[in-house]
């Protein structure tokens, strides 16, 4: 059956190509025969017999000559329907080249003919090429128009676009000749475009008429097309659409832009991400391949969200080597399968391997001795570690332990953990272990080992496993309710990618012993985020989607912090990463603590979290 597809497609293809040669020759027959009867003001008799035997030779080599040229500059490629001034430039610069090589040929005597005969040729041709493809585009719109009875069959997108700049044009463009979409209006901030037409599509006005076209014009769907808006009108702009129950998209910002055309095939779904009050974040992506390039790097938890995505940063970066160190098999190989695919050059490792197994992870740093190791791997549920909370320490604190021991011991360059806000005066026991594998850092810091020992510690990043988005997206699907812990509690969130790119930079300024710290913006109501996400659902919140309030979680806060008072800190030269200063504590006491807590988890003791709190003093369960 797809063969026969392929096969039609490819039928229908060439006999399109076929008619458009035919054309084409025809029109070039046409046009020098018709410029040599106008020479001699239509008097067939009063043609000299050397013209007409000339012209006989000459257009076997004129057809030839510009069907050739037309395939070099790509005539036969295009797609007609979204002609514009790039074909006809490409028109020109054919005839351009045409016109050389005939005035050339007229040179020869069996080929003469009068120049003003060529000349005209010539302009004739390039009114009967432009005629032949631009009718294309006419007649399809003419034809293809919806018609009353269609109307009935076809239910249309009605659409408005914001911004009547060079993306909104590219869009509207390829909408135009659309059945299922109705380009209705354009929204523009730029007062002198108000009540003019682009493409025929009227501008309605700026950001505040949004609301009232959308009811006027019954609009299903708005697509934000200004890429170069700053993230503040974006937000801004995007925060009036979802007012308005409509369906909202967007397309790329200029820097996800590969070329400086935007089509339809690059809109997107507007995310909560599109929503949220941050700055853009700048990093040194020098300074961070220069860090990296030519050395071998190993991602323990790679196959995790946070992991992976610091894989495909890192491999970005070109390293010599990337050992992606993970207990799920399945994450690990999808993550090494993308980056074989995407970097074929680049030497990548997937290993299956426990953090807690000390012989497994010994092994691995001994036999391909990384330069860096970001220390990913932990478990990260806060209910599920209440329940658990033996697992947490084995896998959170001994994992982290044993991790930088071996790096320590087999002279790794820098060892850098994955923290939380969730550390910060911890009501966790996920938030608690996250805490001592800090002091462990810095007490690894402190032994004077060839290793640089840091962590990074940021808030909530959106997308993450176990993160609430997917869950508040899986709940409206279902038609709700749509389950928020706290009408008060707030978090705060940044996107994956940026979070990594922000670890990396970090990374790079720590001399030993740092906690680093990043800006994670304004914190966000949860709450909010959950009506939001009703909204751009196209659902009115309370009304179309419930919303019920299940109450505090074990361990849970109702806003995180990223700092301890007595830690204060300093800025780095990225204003969006802080360093903490360390908290002093008696290295010997500790490790005697630790040998405790390690025989308590391995014992399963239900007093754990009594241990857990005479280590992390602001703990309390």
């Amino acid at each position: 059956m797809a063969k026969d597809n392929k096969r039609k497609l490819d039928l229908k293809y060439y006999c399109r190509i076929g008619m458009i040669l035919l054309a084409d020759a025809l029109s070039v027959v046409a046009a020098h025969l018709l410029s040599l009867l106008v020479r001699f003001d239509f008097r067939v008799y009063d043609i000299p017999q050397i013209y007409v035997d000339n012209i006989v030779y000459m257009l076997p080599i004129a057809i030839v000559t510009t069907l050739a040229v037309y395939y070099i500059f790509r005539l036969y490629h295009s797609i007609w329907r979204f002609a514009s001034l790039t074909e006809v430039y490409r028109i020109i610069g054919a005839y351009f080249v045409i016109a050389v090589l005939l005035f050339a040929e007229n040179g020869i005597e069996r080929f003469n003919l009068p120049r003003s005969c060529m000349f005209m040729g010539i302009i004739l041709n390039v009114i009967f090429c432009m005629g032949i493809r631009f009718s294309y585009r006419i007649l399809r719109g003419s034809f293809f128009r919806i018609t009353p009875m269609d109307k009935e069959l076809i239910e249309r997108v009605n659409i408005m676009i914001i911004g009547a700049g060079s993306a909104g044009r590219e869009l509207i463009s390829d909408l135009k000749f659309s059945r299922k979409y109705n380009v209705r209006v354009i929204i523009d901030d730029n007062k002198t475009t108000w009540g003019r037409y682009l493409s025929g599509i009227r501008i309605g006005g700026g950001r505040d008429r949004i609301v009232k076209l959308c009811q006027k014009y019954d609009i299903d769907r708005i697509i934000f097309a200004i890429p170069s808006a700053s993230d503040k009108d974006r937000r801004d702009i995007l925060n009036i659409c979802k007012e308005t129950g409509c369906k909202l998209q967007t397309v790329p910002g200029l820097s996800q832009i590969v070329s400086e055309e935007v089509s339809i095939k690059q809109v997107r779904d507007v995310n909560i991400e599109d929503l949220l009050e941050r700055d853009e974040v700048r990093v040194n992506n020098n300074e961070i391949f220069e860090a990296i390039k030519g050395r071998t790097v190993m991602v323990t938890g790679g196959g995790g969200s946070i992991g992976s995505e610091l894989c495909r940063q890192i491999a970005a970066a070109s390293p010599k080597r990337l050992i992606i160190f993970d207990i799920y098999e399945n994450n690990a190989y999808a993550i090494e399968q993308e980056l074989k695919r995407k970097y074929p050059e680049l030497e990548v490792e997937a290993l299956i391997g426990s953090v807690r197994n000390t012989d497994r992870i010994n092994g691995v740093i001994e036999e391909y001795r990384p330069d860096i190791i970001y220390h990913a791997a932990a478990h990260k549920h806060v209910p599920l570690m209440e329940k658990s909370p033996n697992e947490a320490i084995k896998n959170n604190v001994f994992g982290t332990y044993k991790t930088a021991v071996a790096a320590a011991r087999y002279g790794v360059k820098r060892f850098v953990l994955i923290s939380t806000d969730k550390a910060v005066n911890p009501t966790s026991l996920m938030g608690a272990s996250k805490r001592i594998c800090e002091m462990i850092i810095q007490m690894m810091s402190r032994k004077g080992s060839e290793t640089c020992f840091s962590a990074v510690r940021f808030g909530n990043v959106l997308g993450s496993n176990g993160s609430v988005i997917p869950l508040f997206k899986q709940q409206i699907a279902e038609g709700g309710p749509v389950t928020v812990t706290d009408k008060d509690i707030v978090r705060f969130f940044m996107t994956i990618p940026e979070a990594v790119s922000l670890v990396l930079q970090a990374s790079f300024y720590a001399t030993g012993g740092e906690i680093f710290i990043l800006d994670m913006g304004k914190p966000v109501r949860i709450d909010d985020m959950a009506r939001n996400l009703i909204k751009l659902s196209g659902y009115r919140p309370d009304e179309d989607i419930k919303i019920v309030y299940t109450g505090l979680r074990p361990g849970e806060k109702l806003y995180e912090e990223l700092l301890m008072d007595e830690e204060g800190k300093e800025k780095t030269d990225n204003n969006m990463i802080f360093v903490g200063h360390p908290i002093k504590m008696d290295d010997r006491i500790f490790e005697d603590k630790l040998s405790d807590l390690k025989t308590a988890a391995e014992n399963d003791s239900p007093d754990i979290k009594k241990i857990v709190a005479d280590i992390v003093e602001n703990y309390h369960p």
